[in-house]
């Protein structure tokens, strides 16, 4: 019986190799040799493939992953370019396809379109069929143009082709020396924004909107933020937003217009994923011109408000499209928040796994030590097992955190969040408020101010802090949390109908938890709506079928104590258990 089994396949020949041999047979053996032994065998070694063999002036080798063929590919054309004493040039063709095995050797249709896909490569670039295409066009950086449907010698159906757009025949090292490679955090370009005002006065005032996002995007120490001189050598020209990605090095860029008229102002704003070629998010401002600083200011601080949690959401879901084993410091670091914003115990586990991977493959990541920090604390949070472990544990995380980077708020954030289930609250307070001074638009360190407050017994002074955070993140994953936070503070303010509004609103996101509940229910309780109070803890227990009030003292360790009383006291009315 044949063996048979899917594999990729990448089929890969010197251009012009006859011709360079009646040039200089020597020279061009030698540098042939030359080159398999320093750029083909040790890219193919690197993503797992295997040469099945070598054909003078050719390679044919097949790898089990159809990304690490076309990453393979691509490494050996970028390494190829430049090497004008050897003059070597490659086409590459990669198949996805099932082949017949033979000892070390492999036959079939999926080898023969890999030769024929080579054959029509141009120099200097990778051809791959449709079915490569299909499998790799999320999962890696590497562009391709749709060559349509090609006829391919002694294959009976047509092949839709795609090829590599990375270099393009003799202007190869020419393009790609101003190819910069992305660095790991997310990175964004803010293109000046263009004056579609007759007014040519009104210049800078696009200019001053570009470069307020500039400076207010580069507090975040998330984001690799390129400089205003650099973004600014773009203006005044049509851009196309790959060249600018691939020339600055960035995965992100944005890019708007300002249009007045009279005594109105239009300001329109885009977020593309310059890689992927997708629209992230778009939107429009149209504002009355009365005091220009205030309207700069405001579409700046929505504008802002609206791409950090745009970009990280964009990152964690890049990031969950890998496998586990693929993931660098950065992508751990996103999976784990991913699973730590679900906000139970189980997911905070497997949260913790990928911020302690994140923290092997790069020991100074300070961002990696402080959400490994915010793991402990979220595994607390929802109940889980050796509290006081986990809140050493985090602590040290966050401490290490800070000592890494004093000034990524992420960590003091971190470290608030733990001194508030320490029945630290004060210290947390102290900590939110060093994370806002180093990023005054950072709604995460104003909503952990607002928790910290009302556990204080400063529920009055909480809700402007509430107010802030949902001002400045109107789009972040956990705006649920900040409405539940926000809906605990007016319980305690005794506001109770506010109160269910919020904590009403906090449920209808797809990832609240028991935290938008509470809050209602010691609400209706006051309010002696108690047959509704009932029904708000049976839904709640879809999220949680033990809570007590134990459990809500433990996990909210409100300090000051008629504030728990009023909090904790609606509850025991509503019949949770001790």
């Amino acid at each position: 019986m044949v063996e048979r089994r899917l594999a990729a396949i990448m089929a890969a020949d010197v251009v012009g190799f006859s011709r360079l041999m009646e040039s200089d047979e020597a020279g061009t053996l030698a540098a042939v040799k030359a080159n398999r032994q320093t750029v083909i065998e040790p890219n193919i070694a690197q993503r797992n493939g295997r040469i099945v063999k070598l054909m003078g002036d050719g390679v044919l080798a097949e790898f089990a992953s159809v990304v690490d063929a076309v990453d393979c590919a691509v490494a050996i054309q970028n390494a190829m370019q430049g090497d004008e004493a050897a003059n070597l040039t490659l086409r590459v063709g990669i198949n996805l396809g099932d082949v017949m095995i033979d000892g070390e050797d492999i036959y079939g249709d999926g080898v023969n379109v890999a030769a024929r896909l080579e054959a029509l490569a141009e120099p200097g670039s990778v051809c791959i069929s449709d079915m490569v295409h299909q499998s790799v066009r999320a999962k890696t950086n590497a562009r391709f143009e749709d060559l349509g449907e090609q006829k391919l010698k002694n294959i009976d159906q047509p092949v839709r082709a795609w090829q590599w757009v990375g270099l393009k025949g003799a202007n190869a090292g020419l393009k790609q020396a101003t190819i910069l490679a992305l660095p790991e955090k997310p990175s964004i370009a803010v293109l000046p924004f263009d004056n579609m005002s007759s007014d040519a006065e009104q210049e800078y005032f696009a200019d001053g909107i570009s470069e307020d996002i500039i400076t207010e995007l580069s507090k975040f120490k998330s984001l690799f933020v390129i400089a205003r001189n650099s973004s600014f050598a773009f203006k005044g020209k049509a851009n196309d937003v790959k060249e600018v990605s691939e020339k600055l090095g960035v995965r992100y860029v944005v890019e708007g217009s300002v249009r007045r008229a009279g005594n109105r102002v239009r300001i329109t704003a885009q977020l593309i994923d310059a890689v992927d070629d997708t629209h992230l998010w778009a939107d429009r401002f149209d504002r009355d011109m009365e005091d220009i600083f205030a309207v700069q200011d405001e579409v700046v601080g929505a504008i802002v408000q609206t791409i950090e949690p745009q970009l990280l959401s964009s990152e964690r879901q890049r990031a969950l499209r890998k496998p586990p084993e693929n993931l660098d410091a950065w992508e751990n670091h996103q999976r784990g928040m991913w699973h730590v914003y679900h906000y139970t115990s189980e997911d905070a586990e497997k949260g913790l796994g990928f911020f302690e991977r994140a923290i092997e493959l790069d020991p100074t990541f300070a961002s990696a030590h402080a959400g490994l920090a915010f793991g402990h604390y979220t595994h607390t949070l929802m109940g889980g097992r050796d509290r006081e472990l986990h809140l050493a544990a985090g602590l040290k995380a966050a401490n290490t955190a800070i000592r890494i980077d004093v000034s990524d708020p992420f960590g003091y954030v971190a470290l608030g969040r733990t001194q508030i289930l320490r029945g630290e609250p004060e210290a947390g307070i102290a900590a939110f408020d060093a994370a806002i001074a180093l990023n005054p638009s950072y709604s995460t360190a104003h909503f952990g101010r607002a928790h910290g407050l009302w556990h204080a017994g400063r529920a009055a002074e909480a809700l402007a802090s509430h107010d802030e955070a949902m001002r400045l993140s109107p789009q972040d994953p956990m705006f649920w949390a900040y409405m539940a936070s926000k809906a605990i503070a007016l319980v305690i303010l005794e506001r109770h109908e506010e109160a269910l509004d919020y904590a009403q609103s906090a449920q209808r996101a797809p990832n609240a938890t028991i935290w938008a509940y509470l809050p209602e229910i010691s609400a209706l309780a006051w309010l002696d709506r108690l047959d509704e109070a009932a029904d708000a803890i049976h839904r709640m227990s879809k999220f949680k079928d033990d809570v007590t009030i134990n459990f809500v003292n433990v996990t909210l360790p409100i300090t000051h104590e008629p504030s728990r009383d009023q909090f904790i006291g609606g509850l025991r009315k509503a019949g949770v258990p001790e």
